[in-house]
This record gives structure tokens, sequence and C-alpha cells, in this order.
């Protein structure tokens, strides 16, 4: 399943998120952001359950925004199970 998420209130515009049929992610790339920070965050979740990358990452802020790249990948993954 390919997913593309526009992102709110963070740097990045949005994220492309390749999820197998176990929900397992692919692939995961940050249009815009901190290049080296977002990179960081998507080779470390290639290859985990979705389910635990939300776990993780749901709920991070960053600079007082309320949310972050990482949140924003936690949500986009949300509507992709809620979807499925």
């Amino acid at each position: 399943m390919q997913i593309i998420y526009k992102t709110k209130r963070v740097c990045s515009r949005s994220i492309e998120i390749q999820l197998d049929e176990n929900n397992i992610i692919r692939s995961v790339r940050f249009n815009g952001g901190c290049s080296g920070n977002t990179q960081g965050i998507s080779s470390l979740t290639v290859g985990m359950k979705a389910e635990d990358v939300i776990k993780r990452l749901k709920g991070i802020d960053c600079n007082g925004r309320g949310t972050s790249c990482p949140d924003q990948l936690a949500c986009a993954l949300e509507q992709a199970l809620a979807k499925n």
C-alpha cells in the first residue's frame, strides 16, 4: 500500500510511505524537513510493524508545536491502518 500524507505544523511538507500486506514498513520518504533527522527516522522504521512505530513515535513534540515529523509519521500510519 502506497500512502502520501500531507503533514501539518511541521517543516516537512509530506511523507511517502510504502506498507506491505502485513503492515510492515518497506519505505518512508519525508519531503522537506531536517534532512538528517528525517533520513534517520526513515532508516530506523523500515522493517518495523506500523503499529510498533505508532506506539514509539506518537506524541513526540518539536519546539512546542504540538507535533513533530515523527508524530506526523505516526498520524499517517494510523490513518492508513484505519482505512485498511
